[in-house]
């Protein structure tokens, strides 16, 4: 098996689903529904006597028999609060690379095998009903799902995604199927895909019952495969359902869009665990690839993709203890950079006039990876379809040099044009304005050139990441963008936050300081395609609420006049004012996120301590920024830091 890279997550804000990179709606159909009982159109449900449409909460003793008690839940378990351990134990952890010395799991929980579709729904092919066999049904299903998709409905995607799925589908095609089914033009999948469209109303109608039933199906799942004993200690998993197959999708313009992800089996699968302890069963008549007992790594089961023929990884959820040690030692290094970065920048400065080019070649990648947060490129791997790079990896099609040019209504000298595609095949598309030194530099790199050549032909990471770690010990390209975005939430928090605010208005400061990181990080997403239709709907509340004050200022001016008592009109009128300022920040942080994703800055490049430290200086409540995943992830940070910790 060849070597397996470091695995770290993008994302760790992981739900507890199938994690289906396809994003298809096809479901498995159920051999049998229930029918939805519900009450007649005209029928309605019989209240007790002076009961409003909506009951309000009370905390008086009286209540009606009738009103649900709700279910007492299960309490949770208490959290591990590994941050208050001896430091001395963890400090020999890491210089043995130790990650576990006891490991107990269930194994990864597989997904139903496939059920046929019902005879009456028929695929046809040159109009005529066909019968395809198990194999090539289910790849057909994939594809049905997704017809109203962009990926088959616009004409530049689906060129590429119809391609690529013909391909594989032909592939688990019989014989006789191949050599019937030549072109997915002749194809109709339209009785499939009303079929689906049907089990998914039917799915929507369930009773309470059954959707309770469902709740805790899954809630059985979850507590035997959804948690381990690390150390002793029960710790949550963060992916435990393995990926259904489906049809590859992929972010941005991607190579391999369309292609038939397969489904896993225990034979693809390699299972890590304590030595001595209990195996996980796998589905009857397969078998593990391997079982290891390997405490030096923090995966729990891994096996290779078929699509990309990358590693997947089974591990522990966010909030687990071994990767809040990560993130926790991950910002202290960069803060720990904080404290030299302008020797290393003089550093680099200086050699932007070395005699040895490839030291002029290092200290350009260096200040594009400072001041730009660009990635350090050569990451991925070897046989990766997608033109995807970094700084490392950029060729001379990807810059273009302007002796001027105009930047946010401002003439700026020296500037570089950047334009390639960035991780997960984003577009990075920026002009920046540069020192003369380096717009100098680059010039000569691009000399007697082609586009497809190298703009650093004499670097690479590895000589980079070696030169960082000389400086500092661990020091690596990507510490700078963890220190970056740091510092730059940090600052712009310090310089836009003001006292006596409202709630919603001190949350809008924090997201317009993380929306600066998003963009500084090239964190973006497509815009949402109900966009313009929630903005709308977000500027007719807003005019509903702004007619409602001028209707009760007129109200208390009349009152006033009258010689009434208005203080309880003023209290409505400071509610109604409160939820138009809510409303008014809510709509500017929409318009502002459009294609910006705050998410994923937030998860992995943001010291949390400083968001921790900004809620309690300003009595934000945490929630308000985090969510619980998040406060579960950063559960180490929100014990930490202090009103007074600053980055």
């Amino acid at each position: 098996m060849k070597e397996e890279p470091k695995y770290e997550y993008e994302s760790d804000d992981i739900k507890e689903e199938y994690q289906s990179d396809s994003g298809s709606d096809y479901e498995q159909p159920k051999k049998k529904k229930k029918k939805k009982v519900t009450p007649r159109k005209n029928e309605s449900v019989k209240k007790e006597p002076g009961e409003t449409k909506k009951r309000k909460s009370t905390t008086t003793a009286g209540k009606s028999p009738t009103k649900k008690v709700k279910k007492e839940e299960k309490p949770e378990d208490p959290k591990w609060e590994w941050w208050n351990e001896d430091p001395d134990e963890k400090r020999r952890r890491e210089e043995e690379g130790i990650k576990w010395t006891s490991l107990e799991h269930k194994g990864p929980f597989f997904p139903p095998e496939y059920e046929r579709l019902p005879s009456g729904v028929k695929f046809k092919y040159n109009g005529e009903p066909m019968v395809l066999s198990d194999a090539a049904e289910e790849v057909m299903g994939f594809y049905a799902a997704m017809l109203r998709t962009d990926y088959v409905t616009d004409p530049v995607k689906s060129e590429l995604f119809n391609k690529n799925f013909f391909s594989d589908w032909r592939k688990e095609m019989t014989d006789e199927e191949r050599k019937k089914i030549k072109s997915l033009d002749k194809c109709d999948f339209t009785a499939v895909l009303e079929y689906f469209d049907e089990q998914r109303e039917i799915k929507k109608g369930r009773s309470k019952e059954e959707k309770q039933e469902e709740k805790e199906r899954n809630a059985k799942i979850t507590e035997e495969y959804g948690f381990c004993m690390w150390d002793h200690h029960k710790e949550k998993i963060g992916n435990f359902r393995l990926e259904p197959p489906g049809l590859f999708r992929g972010r941005g313009e991607h190579p391999k869009m369309g292609k038939l992800k397969k489904r896993i089996t225990a034979n693809d699968i390699i299972i890590n665990i304590a030595k001595g302890a209990e195996v996980p069963k796998p589905p009857p008549g397969q078998k593990w690839k391997e079982v290891r007992n390997d405490n030096k790594v923090t995966w729990l089961a891994c096996w290779i993709e078929n699509v990309q023929g990358q590693y997947k990884y089974i591990m522990l959820n966010a909030n687990s203890r071994i990767k809040g040690e990560k993130d926790w030692l991950k910002y202290e290094k960069a803060r720990k950079l904080k404290d030299i970065i302008d020797d290393v920048r003089r550093s680099y400065e200086a050699d932007l006039q070395d005699k040895m080019m490839a030291n002029r070649q290092r200290a350009v990648a260096m200040y594009f990876i400072d001041k730009l947060a660009l990635r350090a490129g050569n990451e991925k791997d070897t046989d990766e379809a997608a033109d995807t790079v970094g700084c490392c990896s950029l060729r001379v099609e990807h810059v273009k040099l302007h002796d001027e040019h105009v930047i946010d209504g401002e003439r700026k000298q020296y500037v570089i044009e950047f334009d390639f595609l960035g991780k997960d095949s984003m577009r990075y598309h920026n002009y920046t304005q540069v020192t003369k030194r380096v717009y100098k530099n680059v010039r000569i790199f691009c000399e007697n050139k082609n586009g497809e050549d190298e703009l650093f032909d004499r670097l690479d990471t590895t000589k980079l990441n070696k030169h960082l770690n000389s400086i500092m010990d661990g020091l690596t390209a990507k510490v700078f963008r963890t220190y970056n975005a740091s510092k730059t939430l940090q600052e712009q928090l310090d310089e836009t936050t003001k006292a006596d605010l409202s709630v919603a208005e001190y949350v809008l400061t924090y997201n317009n300081a993380n929306r600066q990181v998003a963009v500084l990080c090239n964190h973006k997403r497509t815009a949402p395609k109900t966009f313009d239709d929630q903005m709308k709907k977000a500027e007719e509340k807003i005019e509903d609420k702004e007619e409602k004050i001028k209707e009760k200022k007129k109200e208390i001016k009349a009152a006033k006049k009258n010689g009434d008592d208005t203080t309880k009109k003023k209290a409505q009128l400071a509610r109604l004012e409160d939820q138009l300022v809510k409303l008014k920040c809510a709509k500017t942080d929409r318009e502002e996120n459009k294609e910006i994703a705050l998410g994923t800055s937030k998860l992995n490049y943001l010291d949390p301590r400083i968001t921790v430290g900004w809620c309690k200086k300003w009595d934000v409540p945490i929630e308000k920024v985090y969510n619980k995943t998040q406060r579960d992830k950063f559960a180490w940070a929100i014990a930490m830091a202090g009103s007074d910790f600053s980055f």
